[in-house]
């Protein structure tokens, strides 16, 4: 597929690309030849191949939460080194 000047520049108009008639060049010979391979991947026989959307195994990296009991002792050493409290509860700053 053979691309023309007024195609790349509706492409870097798209882009909102400012291109000099020397990048204009490069760019069209650079997209041919993306274009030519997809010619080429054309070609290949992929009936009966099932298609994948994931190619790598997704897996759950995170880990899961454990809820520990503190003594009331060690809660009131927390609350005590807070920077801003109310009551049992330390205060922190919104977040929206």
């Amino acid at each position: 597929m053979s691309l023309d000047i007024q195609q790349i520049d509706h492409l870097a108009k798209l882009a909102r690309l400012s291109l000099s008639e020397e990048e204009k060049k490069i760019y069209a010979s650079q997209l041919e030849g993306v274009f030519a391979y997809f010619q080429k991947l054309q070609e290949l026989e992929t009936t009966g191949i099932e298609p994948i959307n994931q190619i790598i195994p997704l897996e759950n990296i995170f880990c899961a939460d454990d809820v520990v009991n503190y003594s009331e002792e060690n809660q009131q050493k927390i609350i005590d080194n807070a920077p801003d409290k109310s009551g049992r509860h330390i205060k922190v700053k919104k977040i929206l």
